[in-house]
């Protein structure tokens, strides 16, 4: 072990570790922190230098880089990029444009991290790879969001990553990683390290108090006593502790470079702003400076630069001292330098953005080169990028008007890169231009839509009105899409809004101009604003029409408005369309690779599979959601599992995360949520038998007259809890509403429902009658959920009438689909139904392969479905290693031996818990 790792054999066992588990196929991420200077790229290097056997590729952050998006990521795998053949199409074109190999429309980011995952395992087939990041908190955001992504997804690889931040508390990237925390070396370990760099005798007080003051930095203990002379180390230390240690140590690099010629002063400046390390890139820009290489000569005998393959600093703060200490005439003179040296056809991002570094005031020339920069940014999946160059060319635009502009526009790019408050100010840059009405009302809008993106709070949905009326005299489709944006952020909100935001956006939009041609977009507007103006019953052939045009045909066009449309279906009792535009929703959006979207529809068609008694196909979704939220840290109300928990009926599990739900949509003011939550402790309660638990969740959940989707799920559980505690009085309003909306549909969904609680409120002889339209009807529906429990509430009155043969046949019925469908607690209702007739059943719900997990049915049904380890890979965002572990498991558990076997075994595996 050399003295730079003096006292560091915890970290170097933890570390070595690391390569073991590797070398083992088990995946591996550990974050390395620690202040500057601490030792974090010695440990790194000893790291690398552990690997006999393995591959090793290193990148380093560079702060001036962080606004280029996939500089680091480039950095990191562009050794590796020989094998990006192997990788599936999309993924392989989407890291071709975010590396700006190829054009095309943005790639999504977790797509481009799907890619580097493909590639990393690719690369780790012949041998254990090793991935070492030095300083990841200065790499750029969409190469962290990247490498987190990759972290996330390790588990059966040979692939490890090791990255060194300074504090990943900053960084939400790294956050959830093991960590290895570097601290300052023992006195007694920090105490001969600065000995073996002091030369002749260091008195001990002074030794002592270097030591105390560095606090065991191994950069500060080399590096501070740099300077000082042998009289001022024996007669005593004294420096001021005024400044941080990184400063302290930054101040002694300044020293140091400031004392060498100016030639060299002018190299290491260039060096520095280039942070690339491009040697033949850094020769051209000392030419346009007239500065020979023979100056590096002293820089590197001083030990502060090295020029090999790669131009590399002693350490990140050599660079950062070179930069800081040159006054900013000499550092605009080495980036103009640098931009001159750079082709335009090679890398014209990186030119534009050093000649924005050398404008020293307002430019068109330079801040028309930033625009340029900024659109090819998108094009690459660079959001971050895109606003930096947007929001530097609004600084460099001389001219007022387009300076607004393009404030308004980089306010745009900023909000979807997700940083709402420098969207917010930027748009206060975008007011100081000239009036203009149009860009005024976008302006507004971009507030509503800022407001809306942070919380989905109730204050969204009047910004939102507010913004649609602006638009109206100035772009009318614009207004109508903002009044569906209101729409969607008024049902949100929900009962926890003041007032009636539904009602008063309905009035807004039906006293709108009318359109000359309708889109889609119009007739779903028409639909929404006639339901909550002139009632349910009067929207309804205007639900059917623009349900039938978004069915007829998809277009991309048609991705922002799909959930609406299925939430109007919901609202209809289509179950057809609800299937069918969900399932569009869900491949439009896996294809685009959307996975801000893909989650809200996922959860929208995993209800969908749960009514339809489809718990393996929910449970997939649920996987999937699951994936996607670790790989994305999105956060989401649980809708899905809730329902899922609800299905199966277990109150040990559900009963948490209705709380845990309730907790999180009243923080974020969701309504439409809490009415869906409340909805959903009704079922599970009527399920168990706890009529009156279910009769309060039931009324909770019609509490708002305007929610006319989910909550009115709660108007037969209502009848149900109401009819079974002897209060058949308090479901006569609900029966009312029921009875209006379900005519007013007409679907056999809605008539079934209706049916079956017109049985539950009435006399003998029309109850049977009842019970059987119901079952009927339904029959003809995917619902069978609703199909079983009307089986089941059929052989119950059948039993309560002394019909015990007729009530066998229903409760047979309803316990086979129940069990099928998973619904536990409705299905032990059904068996001690049965029991009560004379008839044993065997308690609980069986399944056929109830040993698998919900990933590892969801993996053996996609390889049941033929597809390769690589394509399940794709789509669940896993190694194809990983995917190879998950199956040789359920292999093992199925007890097959090949994918034949498997879609024999299991052409419907249904996963536990």
């Amino acid at each position: 072990m050399t003295s730079e790792l003096r006292g560091r054999r915890k970290e170097c066992a933890r570390l070595d570790q690391v390569v073991a588990e590797v070398r083992s196929g088990r995946g591996q991420v550990l974050i390395v922190r620690g202040e500057a200077g601490i030792g974090k790229t010695a440990l790194l290097d000893h790291l690398a230098s552990r690997a006999d056997g393995s591959r090793v590729a290193r990148a380093s952050g560079v702060e001036s880089e962080m606004e280029l998006p996939y500089a680091g990521l480039h950095q990191l795998c562009a050794p590796m990029l020989e094998l990006a053949e192997r990788l599936p199409p999309p993924q392989r074109q989407a890291l071709a444009v975010a590396f700006g190999m190829e054009f095309g429309g943005p790639p999504d980011r977790f797509l481009v991290g799907a890619a580097v995952l493909s590639l990393l395992s690719e690369a780790s087939d012949s041998k254990p790879l090793l991935c070492v990041v030095d300083d990841a908190h200065w790499l750029d955001q969409a190469s962290a969001q990247a490498l987190s992504f990759v972290g996330r997804r390790l588990l059966a690889d040979h692939i490890g990553l090791v990255f060194g931040v300074r504090d990943p508390a900053t960084a939400p990237e790294w956050r959830g990683f093991p960590e290895l925390t570097v601290g300052g070396l023992a006195d007694a370990d920090a105490g001969a390290l600065l000995e073996s760099v002091v030369p002749g005798r260091l008195d001990e007080p002074v030794r002592d108090r270097i030591v105390a003051e560095t606090r065991g930095n191994p950069l500060a203990l080399l590096e501070l006593p740099r300077g000082l002379t042998a009289a001022e180390l024996a007669g005593g230390f004294e420096r001021p502790d005024a400044r941080p240690l990184a400063s302290q140590i930054e101040q002694n690099f300044a020293q140091r470079v400031g004392l060498l010629p100016p030639e060299t002063q002018q190299l290491l400046l260039t060096a520095a702003a280039e942070p690339v390390g491009d040697v033949p890139l850094l020769f051209r820009a000392l030419a346009v400076l007239g500065v020979p290489m023979s100056a590096a000569a002293s820089a590197q005998a001083a030990g502060l630069i090295e020029l090999g393959a790669r131009v590399r600093f002693r350490h990140p703060l050599v660079r950062s001292a070179a930069y800081r200490a040159a006054t900013a005439t000499d550092r605009r003179a080495a980036h103009q330098a640098l931009a001159e040296a750079i082709d335009p056809g090679l890398d014209p991002d990186r030119r534009a953005w050093h000649h924005a570094q050398a404008a020293d005031g307002p430019t068109e020339d330079v801040a028309a080169e930033l625009v340029a920069s900024a659109d090819r940014a998108q094009r690459r999946g660079g959001l971050a990028a895109t606003a930096a160059f947007l929001q530097r060319a609004m600084e460099l635009t001389p001219d007022p008007a387009t300076r607004a502009g393009r404030a308004l526009a980089a306010a745009q790019a900023t909000l979807r890169a997700g940083a709402f408050e420098n969207a917010l100010k930027l748009l206060v840059s975008a007011d100081d231009g000239p009036v203009d009405d149009l860009r005024q009302a976008t302006v507004n809008l971009l507030r509503a839509q800022i407001t809306f993106a942070s919380g989905h709070g109730a204050e969204a949905a009047p910004l939102l009105l507010d913004a649609a009326r602006r638009f109206e005299p100035l772009d009318q489709d614009l207004a109508r899409d903002t009044y569906l944006d209101a729409f969607t952020a008024a049902m949100f909100a929900g009962r926890l809004a003041p007032g009636s935001p539904q009602t008063e956006v309905a009035r807004a939009a039906r006293a709108a101009p009318k359109p000359v041609t309708r889109r889609k977009p119009d007739l779903l507007l028409e639909t929404l604003a006639v339901t909550f103006t002139d009632g349910y019953p009067a929207a309804i052939p205007l639900a059917r029409t623009a349900l039938a045009a978004f069915a007829d045909e998809a277009d991309l066009g048609d991705l922002r408005w799909l959930w609406l449309a299925s939430r109007t279906a919901v609202d209809l009792w289509d179950d057809e369309h609800w299937d069918v535009l969900t399932d569009r929703h869900v491949r439009m959006a896996r294809e685009l690779g959307d996975l801000t979207e893909l989650p809200l529809v996922l959860n929208s068609r995993l209800v969908l599979h749960l009514f339809a008694g489809e718990l393996p196909a929910a449970a997939s979704l649920l996987a999937e959601i699951r994936t996607i939220a670790e790989a994305t840290g999105i956060g989401l109300a649980p809708y899905g599992a809730v329902g899922a928990a609800v299905l199966r009926g277990h109150l040990d599990e559900a009963t948490p995360l209705i709380a845990t739900g309730m907790d999180d949509v009243l923080a974020r003011g969701e309504g439409g949520g809490l009415s869906f939550l409340h909805w959903a402790n009704a079922v599970l309660m009527n399920g168990n038998g706890r009529y009156q638990e279910a009769l309060v969740s039931a009324q909770a959940a019609i509490e708002d007259p305007n929610d006319r989707g989910v909550a009115s799920w709660s108007l037969p559980e209502l009848v149900e809890a109401a009819t079974r505690t002897g209060q058949p009085e308090l479901a006569s309003d609900a029966f009312d509403r029921l009875t209006e909306m379900t005519r007013a549909s007409g679907t056999d969904w809605a008539l079934g429902l209706l049916a079956r609680s017109t049985a539950l409120l009435t006399t003998a002889g029309q109850a049977e009658s009842c019970y059987q339209e119901a079952i009927e009807r339904l029959g003809r529906t995917r619902i069978r959920l609703d199909l079983a429990r009307t089986h089941l509430l059929y052989g119950e009155w059948l039993r309560r009438e002394g019909r015990r043969r007729d009530a066998r046949a229903q409760l047979r019925t309803a316990h086979e689909l129940l069990v099928a469908a998973g619904a536990g607690a409705f299905a032990d209702r059904a068996r001690r139904e049965l029991a009560a007739t004379g008839e044993a059943v065997d308690e609980g719900v069986s399944g056929g392969t109830d040993t698998l997990t919900a990933q590892e049915a969801h993996i053996a049904e996609l390889a049941a479905a033929g597809l390769t380890n690589a394509e399940i890979g794709a789509q669940l965002f896993l190694s194809r290693h990983t995917i190879e572990w998950h199956l040789r498991k359920v292999f093992t558990k199925l007890g097959i031996t090949s994918r034949r076997q498997l879609r024999t075994r299991t052409g419907d595996p249904e996963p536990a818990g």
